[in-house]
């Protein structure tokens, strides 16, 4: 119950709350303070001035609001869990910490006068930023942190490509009924394992292929493009996807890139077919091994063998391994009546990894089931921009996607970069309920611009440390 006094509303609480007086004349305080924190890092690492210089051909007379200062600012407003243009209103009517912010309109011309050209400008300066930011991490820390599976640190670095269904409740420029029976788009991403960072996407009707070589090997090159030159050349790479990915002529383009001086592999889902199966139920028993958990240990239940030399792998690059694991389903698991007539499901993958060093059967299963994690960072993307897109227009819609991607990244850099212990393996959702969306007070006081973050706030250090690093943290030259 409420009691309205010229323009005050006195709340009546029922049991030990205490009583407020809730009015809308507050002054100097801020809302979604830590995300000045992501505005501040797009700074640091160049991403704002790189945006800037791909954008400049939008702004020619020099006036107006800076396309690329626009464009970095519905990149945080996505990291920061906004879900349309018009929540730039949260960054716009807190100038006072955010600054001068486009309008809707604005920002709505700046992704209207996109198109290819503009988005491959907009890569290039992601993956400067990215360049930038992986310096800082070699700097300040250890660098950028290894992928781990079976225990142990995998070598290099490890990039997961997998598709996903993106529902459209209006028609859309190149939306089209999708293979599970919805309406949408089918974009196709590829995420590196080692920090979560969203490296590539393109945004494809809803009916495109997922198994469609032409785009895997256009989203991995556009991958490897922004990998820094010194980590792509004379670093290990290896390439995650499930059965869609196993296309022949896409790992026949990643053996040319290998045989081209880029240390590329392979590990990829295959098809059980009945060759396959074939295969399967004639191995003997003392062929298959134990297979392993993430940890390290013994997985219950779990059997992996090598059918290499068993199943006809002809047009596949030279050395393809294949190996199969089986296992008691869990509940809910989809079985195929192959399944259902062994008791246990089978799940197959490819790898050109050779058997010397790291090649046993068992630790290129638990490898391969490490693309997994692949599907948490398409969950995560969805609440950070690409769960819904906002125009008619395909072009809009695809740089919407590129800005997403780089509010992706933002929030790993801020992971990498300037956040400890839980937070540097915090979810997006975590980060906003603790670091994010944090209120504070706007003060001024010694010629100083102050924020003061609540006092009680449990998650005050953790801010203010990341800040302090922020600050820290060496800038690119000019």
């Amino acid at each position: 119950m409420s009691v309205q006094a010229e323009g005050t509303f006195y709340v009546q609480v029922i049991g030990s709350r205490p009583r407020l007086t809730v009015s809308a004349d507050g002054s100097g305080v801020i809302g979604h303070a830590g995300a000045r924190l992501l505005a501040d890092l797009a700074e640091a690492t160049g991403l704002t001035t790189a945006y800037s210089t791909a954008l400049r051909p939008l702004r020619p007379r020099g006036t107006g609001h800076d396309p690329g200062r626009t464009a970095a600012d519905l990149a945080v407003m996505l990291a920061d869990g906004g879900e349309a243009i018009a929540d730039l209103a949260v960054l716009r009517d807190q100038a006072g910490v955010f600054g001068p912010v486009a309008s809707t309109p604005t920002a709505w011309r700046l992704l209207a006068d996109t198109n290819e050209a503009v988005l491959a400008s907009l890569r290039a300066a992601r993956a400067t930023a990215r360049e930038v930011a992986w310096l800082q991490a070699a700097e300040t820390g250890e660098g950028i942190p290894a992928a781990r599976a079976g225990g142990r640190e995998l070598p290099g670095l490890v990039l997961d490509l997998d598709a996903t269904l993106i529902t459209c409740h209006s028609e859309k420029e190149q939306a089209a009924p999708t293979y599970k029976g919805g309406f949408g788009f089918h974009p196709l991403l590829c995420f590196l394992a080692n920090t979560g960072e969203a490296v590539s996407g393109r945004l494809r009707p809803g009916n495109s292929g997922a198994d469609t070589a032409a785009d895997h090997i256009a989203v991995l090159e556009d991958a490897l493009a922004q990998i820094p030159d010194a980590h792509r050349h004379g670093t290990q790479i290896l390439v995650r996807a499930d059965s869609a990915g196993s296309a022949k002529a896409f790992l026949a383009h990643i053996r040319t890139l290998r045989e081209h001086g880029l240390d590329l592999r392979f590990s990829v889902g295959y098809a059980v077919t009945e060759p396959v199966r074939r295969a399967i139920r004639t191995l003997p028993e003392q062929v298959w091994h134990p297979a392993l958990d993430q940890n390290g240990t013994l997985r219950d239940g779990a059997e992996v063998a090598e059918l290499t030399g068993m199943v006809d792998l002809a047009g596949y690059p030279a050395g393809t391994r294949i190996i199969v694991r089986c296992e008691r389903p869990h509940p809910g698991a989809q079985l195929s009546l192959f399944d259902h007539d062994e008791g246990l499901r089978h799940q197959v993958f490819l790898t050109d990894t050779p058997y010397a060093g790291v090649g046993s059967a068992q630790f290129l299963d638990v490898r391969h089931r490490g693309h997994a994690t692949v599907e948490d960072h398409i969950r995560c993307g969805k609440s950070t921009g690409f769960g819904r897109f906002p125009s008619r227009h395909f072009d809009v819609n695809a740089t919407w996607l590129e800005l997403s991607l780089a509010a992706i990244d933002l929030l790993s850099w801020a992971r990498f970069l300037l956040l400890d212990g839980e937070l540097a393996a915090a979810e997006p959702k975590k980060l906003r309920y603790r670091l994010l969306h944090v209120a504070a007070r706007l003060t001024r006081g010694g010629r100083r611009l102050r924020l003061r973050i609540s006092a009680t706030w449990p998650w005050r250090h953790e801010l203010a440390t990341a800040f302090h690093r922020l600050a820290a943290l060496p800038r690119p030259a000019g």
